[in-house]
């Protein structure tokens, strides 16, 4: 008897399931199933680049690997095309993604780009969420032992602030971590995966724990409305369920300062899943600034995005609260 009617959790799980894009049932059966090895898992996964979504980000690559403009480029750019098709579950090894990710660590080891890092009352003023991202997505493609990513690497170490997190205010005054400019990198490190990177990450974390990873210490208010609202995909901003995504994969969902954000998380809870409340990008097939070759789910406070609903699940099953 099909008893998913009577289960949230269930019924979300099959309508994620029976979704068309391959990437999303590749992703379910990982992470919210346990199922990396069955039949309909290898399936799945061997199709993640044959999706609708993978085929637009990789549509117009050039024989360098990248897609004709600056790797930069939001969000059509090699750099935010690889960090949309890994969190799709995209294989490592893959030769076109690692020659997209190619153009990336040139542009981010390159000297014209490393000149212009700021060093400002002993502090680097560096928007460290271009390498933290650049790796990590180094990291998940097979390329953590490249010298361009291990190079990022030491770099976001030696950048980190005393707090344990990253900022690029030029401001003097300026001495405390921006949550923007810390989560990629924390996530990259982590990855990257050596005892000395993981020792950076695992600092990162406390300028999230505590502010309970949407709070001011100070007072206790929301740090940003924004904060509190969610949305997919990320690119380089904050929410909470980003930060608790980054929670999970340090295992550090179960210290209770990730108490009141899964608490929230889980209120924002429609009868098939998670909304994205709103979005950092234009669909579009023309150039222009935001636009993005794939139409990841419009807003909405009563319709569940299917991306949002597997990472929330994905959370709130490493936190144990699925029952």
């Amino acid at each position: 008897m099909d008893s998913s009617g009577d289960d949230p959790t269930a019924a979300a799980l099959a309508w994620l399931l029976a979704c068309d894009e391959p990437a999303v049932r590749c992703l379910t059966r990982r992470d919210l199933l346990g199922d990396r090895d069955g039949a309909a898992a290898a399936a799945d996964a061997a199709q993640v680049l044959e999706g609708p979504k993978a085929r637009a980000l990789l549509a117009g690559q050039q024989p360098d690997g990248g897609f004709g403009v600056h790797p930069y480029r939001k969000w059509t750019g090699a750099h935010w095309r690889l960090v949309s098709l890994v969190e799709l579950a995209a294989p490592a090894g893959e030769p076109r993604l690692q020659a997209a990710a190619s153009t990336v660590l040139d542009w981010l080891t390159g000297r014209s780009h490393r000149e212009r890092v700021q060093v400002i009352d002993g502090l680097a003023r560096r928007c460290a969420s271009q390498e933290g991202n650049a790796l990590a997505v180094a990291c998940r493609l097979g390329m953590t032992g490249d010298p361009r990513a291990e190079l990022l690497a030491r770099s976001l170490v030696d950048w980190q602030w005393p707090d344990g997190g990253w900022n690029c205010d030029v401001d003097p005054a300026a001495d405390t971590s921006s949550f923007m400019e810390t989560l990629l990198p924390m996530r990259g490190l982590w990855l990257h995966g050596t005892p000395r990177a993981r020792e950076a990450a695992r600092a990162a974390a406390e300028v999230f724990l505590t502010r309970r990873l949407a709070y001011r210490a100070s007072d206790g208010t929301l740090i940003r409305a924004e904060f509190a609202k969610l949305h997919f995909p990320l690119y380089w901003h904050y929410d909470i369920l980003g930060g608790l995504k980054a929670m999970m994969e340090l295992g550090l969902l179960g210290d209770p300062r990730c108490a009141d954000a899964l608490d929230l998380l889980e209120s924002m809870r429609l009868p098939g899943g998670w909304p994205a409340h709103a979005r950092y990008y234009r669909a579009s097939a023309e150039i222009e600034l935001h636009h993005d070759w794939v139409d990841w789910g419009g807003t909405s406070t009563r319709r569940p995005n299917p991306w949002v609903t597997a990472e929330a699940l994905a959370v709130l099953r490493a936190a144990g609260r699925l029952g």
